[in-house]
């Protein structure tokens, strides 16, 4: 049953390591590579589990099996031929005993006495035989009392190992699996703003399809029928092709269509056109057609007829024919109605918000997520900035609740002529969002907040700072700086275009908000320096296990009854503090109402470590082989031999303090955390110690204390 159990788990753990996502985008946020390599991550779980499986069931059958095949074989097949030989005898003896009785009393004498002396030397070898067999049972019945039971004990020592094994897997898969549940909850929260933005867009598109046929404002496409003339008597011939115009080299693609083949393209035929003039019914006899000059082949003129008005328009305003119609590029302003500006009013407007929601609201649970009254929220902006009522203070004012305020600060953000973090520079804003190295992020992005306009950088420091502050009450208010970034992502910077593709990249929107909201003090404190925004490339060095752990086969510790002298192993580390910022996981409810998703600060890590582990028995208990080779460099003093039943006693006493090691970095190394240390080739590190957290050690340099990478670094 163990082996088939094993053999579908093994099948499971096959299917999820097959598994991939697929992602539509050009690139993938660290929560979403996360998530990529969870399957991957619990496959290898799952393989590990039952490698520990085949070997507790080889153990068993060394420990349990044979043991008991063997005392079968031995000891109950010599008690079988004991008692078959006890039977014989008896069959003999009563057998003889009956012949005797038998005898007539008339015989001789010494007749008699012979039968007598036989029947006596029978009695007593049936005695002797009768003893030996009786012997044979109390022997096997006292040899089962440990010949069974040992066997019995080390077959649940063995599964008990087993169990344990899965205990250690488990601590170790904990780090992964409270990170993972952040991910979760930070991809399902842009999921819903991703969301909500795709059906607005899908709604507005529905209502007015034309508004949004000019997908880019670079390049058009569609289909198009292309007059092709050919020799008399054939006159001339109408083919499809698919067409896209590039509008700043004035290039037109075109691919033929094949209705006949499936609806397959064929091969791109590429001109430039000179000018493009509207033809009329009154010269071909066709509606919706076009001249196109081209300058590859002078005084050609290709004439092409578009699939309906509608797009006749769509291609002449795309192609700058005689007949434009201006593009309808619907700006939120226009589409709420509302005449924002980013002038001394609306700044002031600004200011007047954020002073009423810090001192009114600020603990008010799902701020910012919870919304006003739609008819409110425009009415305050309206009030506030069309009729420049700047007078009003509404930290005073009780007439507008909260959520009304908070509502009309993103109102009025949200129609802005142009987002605050301008259009001019949304990409190169997003670039960095998708790049591997946080520390790269958070400088190139404090080189383009401060390529921005003045007043705009202005009102962007007074948000993020208000947000800083409503992310430090996120215990009362439940508004994270993930939850924040979900909501004011798509408030403070959006492309110029509406697209889904342009929806896609919300999720990198979040991410900039949320490094802006994060390192506020160092983006708008300090000028950026004179070095390039993006860092360069660092120097090759071994893998962190930060985000994934790589987690090793402990050895099977088998029962020996052999070995009864046998040191007692008791690790004293002390129990890591938990942060007060622990994962936590959500409703869908929740989020989509006034929820927080889990914070993304790990528990803290423990200052002191002190262990008394005797390394005689290291690769019994499983003490990964990284863990091992880093105690074989540290110094006797600091491994302590636990002499056997001495556990309890030595509970009670204060723990010996540990040899502090000191270590030299080998590589260079970017923090991830706050509670990890950057530090360059050759820094030396103090007081260091072992790790709760597998592959890191713990050690200080220049006065803080943090986690290294313990292949970042060698012992001194």
């Amino acid at each position: 049953c163990l082996t088939e159990l094993s053999l579908a788990q093994k099948k499971f753990a096959q299917c999820l390591g097959e598994f991939k996502f697929e992602y539509i985008g050009d690139a993938k946020t660290d929560d979403e590579k996360c998530i990529d390599e969870s399957m991957q991550e619990f496959s290898s779980f799952l393989r590990n589990l039952e490698d520990q499986r085949e070997l507790m069931m080889r153990n068993i059958t060394e420990t349990l099996m044979k043991p008991l095949e063997k005392f079968r074989k031995e000891h109950l097949g010599s008690a079988k031929a004991e008692r078959k030989r006890y039977e014989k005898e008896t069959e003999k003896y009563y057998s003889s005993l009956e012949k005797l009785l038998n005898m007539s009393a008339k015989k001789k004498e010494p007749q008699l006495q012979e039968a007598d002396v036989s029947v006596e030397a029978m009695r007593q070898h049936f005695q002797e035989t009768s003893l030996e067999y009786v012997c044979k049972l109390q022997e096997i019945q006292e040899r089962k009392k440990f010949e069974c039971v040992e066997p019995m004990l080390a077959f649940f020592q063995t599964v008990f190992t087993f169990y344990h094994q899965g205990y250690e897997l488990a601590k170790d898969f904990d780090h992964y699996k409270k990170a993972l549940q952040i991910n979760i909850q930070n991809t399902r929260s842009r999921f819903e703003g991703t969301r909500s933005e795709v059906f607005e867009l899908l709604k507005r598109i529905k209502e007015s399809p034309q508004e949004y046929r000019q997908t880019s404002p670079i390049s058009s496409e569609g289909y198009l029928y292309m007059q092709e003339k050919r020799p008399p008597p054939f006159g001339s011939s109408w083919v499809k092709r698919y067409c896209t115009f590039v509008k700043e080299q004035k290039i037109l693609h075109m691919k033929t269509f094949d209705q006949r083949s499936g609806g397959k393209l064929g091969e791109t035929d590429s001109v430039t056109m000179k000018s493009c003039v509207r033809k009329t019914t009154e010269t071909l006899d066709r509606r919706f057609c076009l001249d196109i000059e081209i300058t590859d082949r002078p005084g050609t003129v290709l004439t092409v007829q578009a699939i309906s008005e509608d797009d006749h328009r769509f291609w002449m305003h795309a192609m700058g024919g005689k007949e434009p119609m201006q593009y309808l590029n619907r700006t939120h302003s226009r589409e709420r109605g509302i005449d924002a500006q980013l002038d001394d009013v609306g700044i002031s407007f600004v200011k007047n918000s954020i002073n009423a929601i810090e001192a009114r609201g600020i603990n008010d649970q799902g701020l910012y997520r919870v919304v006003g009254v739609s008819s409110k929220v425009q009415k305050l902006v309206s009030f506030m900035i069309d009729e420049k009522s700047n007078e009003i203070d509404l930290a005073a004012c009780e007439d507008w609740d909260v959520k009304t305020i908070t509502s009309a600060l993103k109102l009025y953000l949200r129609s802005l002529p142009e987002p605050l973090m301008t259009y001019e520079l949304y990409k190169e804003f997003i670039v960095p969002a998708k790049s591997a190295s946080p520390e790269s992020r958070v400088q190139a992005i404090h080189c383009l907040v401060h390529k921005l306009p003045e007043r705009n950088r202005l009102v962007l420091s007074l948000v993020t700072k208000h947000l800083a502050n409503v992310a430090a009450n996120s215990k009362q208010n439940l508004m994270t700086v993930a939850n924040l970034g979900v909501v004011f992502g798509p408030t403070l910077m959006r492309p110029q275009e509406e697209t889904v593709a342009a929806i896609m990249d919300l999720k990198f929107q979040n991410i900039v908000v949320e490094i802006l909201i994060e390192q506020h003090e160092k983006i708008f404190g300090d000028a950026p320096s004179s070095s390039p925004c993006l860092a360069t490339t660092p120097l090759s060095a071994p893998t962190r296990q930060s985000k994934r752990l790589s987690r090793q086969n402990r050895p099977l510790a088998v029962y020996n009854p052999q070995v009864l002298d046998i040191q007692t192993v008791s690790p004293s580390f002390e129990s890591p503090a938990l942060g007060n910022d622990e994962a936590s996981v959500v409703s869908d409810e929740s989020v989509s109402s006034q929820s927080s998703n889990a914070s993304g600060t790990p528990p803290e890590k423990s200052k002191n470590h002190h262990a008394t582990i005797s390394t005689s028995m290291l690769e019994s208990t499983g003490i990964c082989s990284a863990t091992a080779s880093w105690m074989n460099n540290a110094s006797p003093a600091s491994l302590t031999p636990v002499k056997p039943g001495s556990v309890g006693k030595e509970k009670n006493k204060p723990e010996e303090s540990v040899t502090l090691m000191k270590a030299k970095a080998v590589y260079p190394c970017e923090a991830e955390h706050d509670s990890e240390l950057s530090f360059q080739v050759g820094a030396i590190f103090h007081d260091v110690t072992l790790s709760r957290e597998p592959g890191w050690l713990e050690g200080v340099l220049e006065g803080k204390r943090g986690l290294i990478p313990e292949n970042y670094v060698e012992i001194l």
